[in-house]
C-alpha cells in the first residue's frame, strides 16, 4: 500500500486520529467500566448473549458498510475505504448462519438503541459522508485492537471449535494489525477538512460512544424490570428456575445482547 503525504496539523498540534482519541477518552472510560464488559473479560458470556450480540453487530455493520460503499469516492471516505481488509458483514452473516441456520435472517432481533444507531449511519451517509470517518474509525480500529482477545474469550467461553461462529473477530486481509492501524491513521490524517468539519467529526466520534451508552441505559432498565419481576415471585421454585427464565425471557435476551455489544466497543477502542 502506498504511503500518504502528511498534511499540516491543526492549531492544537494534533492529527485527527489523536484528536478523536483525546475527545472520546472520558466517554470511553464510561463505556469500558460497565459490569457486563468486565464480565466478558472474565469469560462470563452465554451463547444466547453472543448470538444477540451478533444480531446487533450485523445491523450496525450492514448500515455502516452500505454507506461506505455508496460513498466510496467521496474525498473524506476514499482514503479510509478498505473493504477487502476490513469489511465485517460477510463474516457476521456466516457467524449468524452457524448459530441460527440457513434462515437466520428471519431470526435477527435487535433493540431500539441499535435501530437508532443504524438510522444515524444512514442519515449521515446520505447527508454528510464526512462524518462516516468517525464511525469507521471507532468501529474498525476497535475491532482490530480487541478482536483477537475477544475471539479467544468467546471460543473458550462457548466451547466453540476452530473459527466457526467467531469469524467476526478475524481479519484475514490484515497481516499485521499494528502496521495496518498506522496506515489507517495516516490515511485518515491526510483527509482535507475545514476546521468546522474537523469539529463535527470529533463530535460524531463522541456521539458514536453515546449511542452505546444509550444502549447500556436501555439494558439497565430491562434488567431492573426483570429483577423486580423475579423478586415478586418470592419463592424457592423461582430461584431454581432462574437460569431457565434468564435464557428464555425475550426481554432479558434483548438486554444481554445489547450489553455485550457495548462491551465489544469498550474493549477495543482504547488500544488505538
Amino acid at each position: 500500500m502506498e504511503s500518504t503525504k502528511s498534511k499540516p496539523r491543526d492549531a492544537t498540534g494534533s492529527d485527527l486520529s489523536e484528536q478523536i482519541k483525546a475527545a472520546t477518552k472520558d466517554i470511553h472510560v464510561r463505556a469500558e467500566n460497565t459490569q457486563l464488559m468486565l464480565n466478558y473479560q472474565k469469560g462470563q458470556i452465554t451463547q444466547t448473549q453472543y448470538k444477540l450480540l451478533l444480531c446487533s453487530l450485523y445491523e450496525i455493520y450492514r448500515a455502516l458498510e452500505e454507506e461506505l460503499d455508496r460513498n466510496a469516492d467521496h474525498p473524506a471516505v476514499q482514503p479510509i475505504y478498505f473493504p477487502q481488509e476490513l469489511a465485517r458483514l460477510e463474516s457476521l452473516e456466516l457467524d449468524l448462519e452457524h448459530f441460527f441456520g440457513p434462515h437466520w435472517r428471519e431470526r435477527v432481533t435487535v433493540p431500539a438503541a441499535t435501530h437508532r444507531y443504524t438510522q444515524r449511519l444512514r442519515e449521515i451517509g446520505k447527508n454528510c459522508p464526512d462524518l462516516l470517518v468517525a464511525h469507521a474509525y471507532t468501529r474498525y480500529l476497535g475491532d482490530l485492537s480487541g478482536g483477537q482477545v475477544l475471539g479467544k474469550i468467546t471460543q473458550k467461553s462457548l466451547g466453540l471449535s476452530g473459527n466457526k461462529g467467531v469469524l467476526f473477530f478475524l481479519f484475514p486481509g490484515v497481516t499485521s494489525p499494528n502496521r495496518f492501524k498506522q496506515l489507517y491513521r495516516s490515511r485518515m490524517n491526510s483527509i482535507e477538512l475545514t476546521e468546522q468539519q474537523r469539529r463535527e467529526v470529533l463530535d460524531e466520534a463522541t456521539r458514536a460512544f453515546e449511542f452505546n451508552i444509550e444502549v447500556f441505559d436501555d439494558l439497565q432498565k430491562m434488567l431492573s424490570i426483570t429483577e423486580e419481576a423475579s423478586s415478586d415471585q418470592g419463592n424457592d421454585a423461582a430461584t431454581k428456575t432462574e437460569s431457565k427464565t434468564f435464557s428464555s425471557s425475550p426481554l432479558l435476551q434483548f438486554a444481554l445482547g445489547v450489553g455485550i455489544t457495548l462491551a465489544t466497543v469498550g474493549m477495543g477502542v482504547y488500544a488505538f
